[in-house]
């Protein structure tokens, strides 16, 4: 029988059970449907396989039961989706990351304490900046995986948990896009955190390797931070050495 993942039973008390928000827990939750990010989507959904009638029947059941994570306050409060930047990655080709959000209240003390405390009642704030990513015009399950920014084994061990890992299986999950794991973090560098931009990229320097060729074209980098872009920028290289072609792009939680 397979197990749940301990922040899973959580999770679902706090999406279909408590009707609270999850920043304020004042107000009633606001289902995701019935909220607008108050700004257009920048792509939109490419699969057609997404209409099939167990897919419309699995979204019109969770969204008839989904009570929402945030109150509408709370949700309008935060500004999503800020605009997208580039960084190259090669000659002539560049990786362009997406945020759901700026990286300030409360989303940093959110990833702060989730990341370096484990606290899990962060958890489904987090989520809900997640769902606020337009999955990215064209990509869908048959022609994109998500590679999630990979951890070294040291630092698995010291936090005792992967927080990309966990974020990035929502991001799956949500787009029902696949999560590819062909990518390992081969460096012992120092923290990223208080680092200027050409120390960032120093301190990257074969930081990765790819473990097998990527599966498909088109390859969606996460992370659920990023500041100056310098890791993605680091990952996204690497990955760029696999084929000259792929099409890369980069949604992230926080940036």
């Amino acid at each position: 029988m397979r197990r749940l993942a301990p922040y899973q039973t959580g999770l679902w008390l706090a999406e279909y059970v408590d009707i609270h928000c999850q920043l304020c827990r004042i107000y009633r939750s606001t289902p995701q449907s019935q909220l607008s990010s108050g700004k257009p989507s920048l792509n939109t959904t490419g699969s057609s396989s997404d209409h099939s009638l167990s897919s419309r029947l699995y979204h019109q059941f969770h969204h008839h039961l989904n009570k929402g994570l945030l109150c509408a306050y709370c949700h309008h409060s935060v500004a999503w989706l800020p605009e997208p930047f580039d960084v190259d990655i090669a000659v002539g080709s560049s990786l362009t990351i997406q945020a759901a959000t700026y990286y300030d209240y409360p989303m940093r003390e959110a990833i702060r304490a989730f990341k370096h405390h484990e606290d899990m009642t962060k958890f489904p704030l987090l989520l809900h900046a997640i769902r606020q990513l337009p999955r990215p015009h064209g990509c869908h399950h048959d022609n994109s995986v998500i590679v999630a920014m990979p951890t070294t084994n040291q630092r698995l061990i010291k936090r005792g948990f992967d927080p990309v890992g966990i974020l990035s299986a929502q991001l799956s999950k949500h787009w029902r896009i696949p999560l590819w794991h062909g990518v390992q973090r081969i460096d012992d560098t120092v923290s990223q955190q208080g680092l200027t931009r050409a120390e960032r990229l120093s301190n990257l320097d074969n930081a990765f390797a790819l473990t097998k060729t990527p599966p498909v074209r088109r390859l969606l980098l996460f992370d659920d931070v990023a500041t100056t872009g310098a890791s993605l920028q680091a990952l996204g290289r690497t990955l760029s050495r696999a084929f000259t072609d792929t099409t890369l792009n980069s949604p992230l939680v926080v940036a």
